[in-house]
């Protein structure tokens, strides 16, 4: 396994511990974390049932954390880890913060942004799928069998 392979499994590993910390909140379980020169400057959960707020994404929250963070609007140097594909609303946000990279694990069949609007992110945005797919896949299906 290359070096690139090994930080985006454990990055991911991290954006995992978020959407279980969702999970125990009753929230979608969704986490991201925003990492920075090999360093994690943001880490977030769907918040959207606490707030009351249908923005109250992971990403949206690990975005404004990272901005934060950084002092500045942009994440070009940065690379947002997310369990799950992100909609068009974080699509779109990503996109306007210029994100270096995009990595997520689960695709989202029904509101996933390359379903819609698969040029949403800035151009020079690389995107990697699919890392521990099956473990962020799992935890998500496995919310919502209970909640039916």
């Amino acid at each position: 396994m290359q070096e690139q392979e090994k930080l985006d499994e454990l990055f991911m590993r991290k954006a995992l511990e978020q959407a279980q910390m969702a999970c125990d909140k009753g929230e979608v379980p969704v986490g991201a974390v925003v990492v920075c020169r090999e360093r994690i400057i943001a880490r977030a959960h769907n918040l959207t049932e606490l707030l009351r707020d249908v923005t109250a994404h992971a990403e949206m929250q690990a975005v404004t954390a990272a901005a934060d963070s950084l002092g500045g609007k942009y994440l070009d140097s940065c690379t947002l880890y997310v369990t799950l594909e992100p909609c068009t609303m974080c699509a779109g946000a990503l996109g306007w913060a210029q994100l270096g990279r995009l990595v997520y694990g689960a695709s989202d069949e029904k509101r996933g942004f390359r379903k819609y609007v698969p040029d949403a992110l800035h151009p020079k945005t690389e995107v990697v799928a699919g890392v521990l797919e099956d473990e962020c896949a799992v935890l998500i299906k496995d919310f919502f069998k209970k909640k039916r």
